[in-house]
């Protein structure tokens, strides 16, 4: 079975390889893990300033030799960050960790806004996060200047719903050239998707192995959605793993899929994920959604996540 090199335009024009290579956690191994990604061909890398992983993304494309032309670079814009004021020295911060003069997609990473200041993670006497009073539209107004002046060469969200989405485009100019949020077989949200496709908005799925995640407490007294039967099934036919069947999946939906790993072995393989399912087993794979989020941290956060959208719990 031929790995594929899948590309999807996004509505700026620029194409963004559907295979992205994922930089949360495991700070401290991430320079390596990034070189063995791009010396397996990945020429997608995803980062974001609370990962702490810009400097050794940077590190490890600089020592690549691959041209920062060839290589497709997203980061995020962390919470702390929301102030009109804040958003482009906060971008410049990113590029200087990065060893770059631009982004290839900047995100706002959550809608939600922290109190100002060098804290990531501003927290009360009592351990409550301290929220800021900035507006997700005024932080997007202020990230419409950094892709104007070409610093970003798209701008998008994360972790939005559809409502906050709404309200974002009617009241700015640019359209999220992409949306990244929680998709995987135990999480379809099929109708949520084509809304955004429709909207011209790419989704981006993180997690694309659900509950493989140790850090999401929801998942751990289950069955893995890597190890689910249909899925590996399904990967016997065309000699791939579970793991593999659940990108291939998102591919096929149209979603760039961003799996993480530190283990060359398996960032290899999660590489060769990119491939075609028979239109008969995505059929299958459609009775496995069990509507199932892992990841809302709306409680810490002090923000409600996700409103109307599958697998939120009220």
């Amino acid at each position: 079975m031929a790995t594929l090199d899948t590309k999807f335009k996004l509505n700026t024009g620029a194409e963004i390889p559907a295979v992205g290579f994922g930089t949360w956690q495991d700070k401290d191994a991430q320079r390596d893990a990034v070189a063995e990604a791009l010396k397996a061909g990945y020429t997608h890398i995803d980062t974001a300033r609370i990962y702490g992983t810009e400097p050794a993304v940077g590190a490890a494309i600089k020592e690549s030799g691959i041209p920062r032309s060839k290589i497709f670079i997203t980061t995020k814009l962390w919470n702390n960050a929301h102030h009109p004021d804040d958003v482009e020295p906060a971008l410049d911060a990113s590029l200087a960790d990065l060893g770059t003069d631009y982004v290839d997609l900047y995100l706002m990473h959550w809608p939600v806004a922290f109190a100002r200041g060098d804290k990531m993670l501003p927290k009360d006497n009592n351990g409550k996060m301290i929220n800021g009073d900035t507006d997700y539209v005024d932080t997007w107004k202020a990230m419409e200047k950094t892709f104007k002046k070409g610093k970003a060469k798209a701008i998008g969200i994360s972790n939005f719903s559809r409502k906050e989405t709404e309200r974002l485009m009617n009241e700015s100019e640019v359209v999220p050239a992409a949306h990244q949020i929680e998709v995987h077989p135990y999480l379809q949200q099929r109708e949520a998707c084509e809304w955004f496709r429709s909207k011209g908005i790419h989704v981006q799925q993180y997690s694309p192995f659900g509950n493989q995640n140790e850090i999401y407490s929801k998942g751990q007294n289950m069955g893995k959605l890597i190890d689910d039967p249909t899925l590996v099934a399904i990967g016997k036919k065309y000699n791939k793993n579970g793991a593999q069947v659940a990108l291939a999946w998102g591919i096929a939906q149209g979603h760039s899929v961003l799996p993480k790993s530190k283990t060359p072995s398996r960032i290899k393989d999660n590489l060769e994920g990119d491939f075609k399912l028979d239109a008969e087993d995505l059929e299958k794979l459609k009775s496995v959604d069990k509507g199932m989020r892992f990841n809302d941290p709306s409680v810490n956060f002090g923000w409600n996540f996700y409103v109307g959208e599958d697998g939120k719990v009220e």
